[in-house]
């Protein structure tokens, strides 16, 4: 894994891009960065795992659905001047690759805000396009299943894969790629962290 030649991809793509070797450095900036500004998060073992919830609301108003759950919440963290979330896969190419089973991550982080922040573990960089799709449906999806006690295949046996199912607990309905910053965003940011972060 090449941290400098994966910003450089990224960067060359529209993406801002920065660097934290820890997890801790990132949370620390980050709430620096955005203290004062409403705040949408997307579901994200990461965020939770960061505590990025709990830093953030001290600073500025932050609106997210495991924390409040409703419809409003989603709402509001849809029109937010910044959204938090994560990916589960980034290609050394430069694609960020997220599944989605109703759409709210997807389609926040298509929204007109200041800033999307996408924080990214080591463990969710993939060498290419395919492989960080693998990763998306084989490694993620299975794991978050599982945390949401899922009767699909891919919750329920011992070797995670996908099945592509037609379970109606399915949770992978939807993928997004970016290949390139959305247009009605204000700054794409892709943060990289060098410890393992999510699933």
């Amino acid at each position: 894994m090449d941290i400098p030649r994966l910003q450089k991809t990224l960067e060359a793509a529209g993406f801002t891009v920065q660097w934290f070797p820890t997890a801790q450095a990132a949370k620390e900036a980050l709430v620096a960065r955005f203290a004062g500004k409403t705040i949408g998060m997307g579901g994200s073992v990461t965020l939770r795992d960061l505590g990025l919830y709990e830093a953030l609301s001290q600073r500025g108003t932050v609106y997210w659905h495991w924390q409040q759950p409703g419809p409003e919440t989603l709402a509001q963290a849809a029109k937010a001047q910044v959204y938090l979330t994560s990916v589960n896969a980034l290609a050394e190419t430069g694609q960020l690759v997220n599944i989605d089973g109703t759409g709210n991550r997807i389609s926040a982080a298509a929204g007109a805000h200041e800033t999307v922040c996408y924080l990214v573990g080591r463990n969710k960089i993939a060498p290419t396009f395919q492989q960080a799709l693998w990763r998306a449906r084989n490694i993620a999806a299975p794991l978050n299943a599982r945390r949401l006690h899922r009767k699909t295949p891919c919750a329920q046996g011992e070797t995670l894969r996908c099945y592509d199912c037609r379970s109606p607990e399915r949770i992978c309905n939807g993928l997004s790629v970016l290949w390139r910053p959305l247009g009605g965003v204000g700054e794409t940011l892709v943060c990289l962290v060098g410890e393992d972060l999510g699933y």
